[in-house]
């Protein structure tokens, strides 16, 4: 489910705050060596430029994960302006093992990003005499084509086993996004859907 990995990378985040150290660095002393995870996590970094400093009011997170013997990276790059949220990039990094259709790859995780940033971004479900108010995508929106962020798609060459990728980017997308924020503005977001103000 996409719930634990929202808790436990924005967790480790929180951890990597505490200890004052960078959320990447943490994570790299907790991976183990030479794991397909850690990999992913270290190009994704290398491809969004980690150690670049950014310009006042954007921020930039991170958030792993591993499913469907697979290993995803994403890093979130997002601008604030007071309760203004814009997503401006992703950069995912993937590792399935062999891959058939890369094309079919790349849109798989583009559209698990769109997905799961609706509803990190909007779907919020309210109940209402017991029954829920929302029935469809006219009350319960996804992002539109003008609200998608750019995301950026490298894959990892592999020879192992081939692994799953329907929802792979699903999980790491909410986490790396509020772990952005907070690289932004120091607030830290730990229900969704997100509201700034």
């Amino acid at each position: 489910g996409t719930q634990n990995p929202f808790a436990i990378e924005s967790f480790i985040d929180e951890l990597a705050v505490a200890a004052e150290k960078d959320p990447l660095e943490l994570r790299k002393e907790l991976l183990v060596e030479d794991s397909r995870l850690k990999n992913v996590m270290l190009i994704a970094a290398e491809k969004a430029e980690w150690n670049k400093k950014l310009e006042k009011g954007k921020g930039r997170g991170i958030a792993i994960y591993e499913g469907y013997n697979s290993f995803c990276a994403l890093v979130a790059e997002v601008t604030v302006n007071g309760s203004k949220l814009s997503v401006d990039k992703y950069v995912a990094v993937i590792d399935c093992g062999i891959v058939v259709n890369p094309d079919t790859l790349e849109s798989q995780i583009e559209g698990s990003i769109a997905f799961a940033l609706s509803a990190a971004l909007k779907q919020k479900i309210t109940i209402k005499n017991g029954a829920i108010e929302q029935s469809n995508y006219d009350d319960f929106p996804l992002l539109t084509l003008s609200e998608m962020p750019k995301v950026e798609v490298h894959i990892i060459p592999s020879v192992e086993k081939v692994g799953g990728i329907g929802e792979l980017a699903i999980a790491p997308t909410a986490p790396a996004l509020c772990n952005a924020i907070y690289n932004s503005t120091g607030k830290r977001i730990r229900k969704l859907p997100i509201e700034l103000n």
